[in-house]
């Protein structure tokens, strides 16, 4: 078995020319976390031949994720899981994908497996990429027959504004399905040689398309790869809520379909927030606040009571207080009543609280 190494510069940058839209920039950065919510979720679908023959399968699954690298916080992310298996022409292939995205379908790290089986001579390609503070590093093993050649390769992030990964495309599909009416985008991808390219997406409209037993109407989108080789396009169908209904890779023998209806996930409608009028309360007039009134002043008076029954002094104290008032007859009652029981307080200096009935005191500035 022979293995090769294919050296490559660290840093690459990208080619002249291509850069993602405006329109693509604005998109991503005003991606919020609700946006996505009725996006994830799991969806299985039929890879059909010309004649309708079922030849595989294709699955896509977006959950709610954490993801945290070494010597970092952990961070919310989505977690996606895609898989495509089933034959062409009597040939077993397939593709796999596995990856963590950031709630702006920036990629933290994705798995893509692809494989041909064919029985004189098989391919098999795994790539890994991962970012590791600005710099997004790929590595990838390509397995042809009893070859193996390995590749690595480095990306500064801050020249990939606009990327979007294979992972990231499935999400960003379903974005653009719910959001309908969109204009001709550009972001940046990778083409099936890991070359740097421009990835366009485009809106088809709509048409009608049977699913199951039911006809329904199904919102188009295209996307088109501009490799330096050969343009790869695929077609795209959804359902108004981001499941897939169909898919098509232009000049392929193989589609795929959905063949039954999924629940469709829609937002859940919040009730209003209920209204209470505002009613002049007259509570002589309200039998039930007259009874809580007359309970409660029942309940002060019985309690008022038992304090004077258990504290026979407070008697002797206030009939103390009125008759000094009444020798006094002061023209601020406050202020002298204030003065009189001063000295019964513990934070309360001893002394002559009536030493002088035009000493200043703090209890005159006290507003009445």
């Amino acid at each position: 078995m022979e293995s090769a190494f294919t050296p490559i510069p660290e840093t690459l940058e990208p080619p002249t020319g291509k850069s993602a839209s405006a329109e693509a920039l604005d998109l991503l950065s005003s991606i919020e976390p609700n946006d996505l919510s009725l996006c994830l979720f799991a969806e299985s679908l039929q890879t059909v031949s010309e004649s309708g023959t079922e030849v595989g399968t294709f699955t896509v699954s977006v959950q709610p994720a954490y993801y945290q690298q070494e010597g970092e916080e952990e961070e919310k992310c989505f977690l996606v899981h895609a898989s495509s298996h089933g034959t062409v022409d009597d040939v077993p292939c397939g593709t796999s994908i596995v990856a963590y995205l950031t709630p702006r379908l920036e990629t933290l790290e994705q798995h893509l497996h692809e494989y041909i089986k064919v029985k004189s001579h098989s391919l098999d390609k795994k790539s890994h990429m991962k970012k590791r503070g600005g710099i997004l590093e790929i590595s990838r093993v390509i397995t042809e027959g009893e070859q193996i050649q390995h590749q690595t390769w480095s990306h500064d992030l801050s020249a990939l504004s606009g990327f979007v990964s294979e992972a990231s495309n499935l999400l960003l599909m379903r974005l653009l399905a719910r959001r309908r009416s969109i204009q001709e985008l550009n972001f940046l991808t990778f083409d099936g040689e890991m070359n740097l390219c421009v990835s366009s997406y485009r809106e088809l409209g709509w048409r009608p398309q049977v699913i199951g037993k039911d006809s329904v109407e199904v919102y188009g989108l295209e996307r088109t790869i501009h490799s330096e080789d050969i343009p790869v396009t695929w077609q795209y169908y959804f359902l108004p809520d981001g499941h897939l209904a169909s898919r098509v890779q232009v000049g392929s023998p193989v589609a795929v379909r959905l063949m039954e209806m999924p629940i469709l996930s829609e937002p859940e409608e919040q009730d209003p927030k209920p209204v209470f009028e505002k009613k002049p309360l007259n509570w002589e007039e309200d039998a039930e606040l007259r009874s809580e009134f007359l309970d409660r002043k029942e309940e002060l008076i019985s309690d008022h009571r038992t304090f004077l029954a258990r504290h026979p002094d407070m008697k002797i104290l206030l009939s103390d207080f009125m008759q000094f008032l009444l020798l006094r007859k002061p023209e601020d009652v406050f202020t002298f009543a204030a003065e009189y029981f001063a000295p019964f307080s513990l934070a309360e200096e001893r002394g002559d609280s009536f030493r002088s009935s035009k000493r200043s005191n703090t209890f005159q500035n006290i507003p009445k």
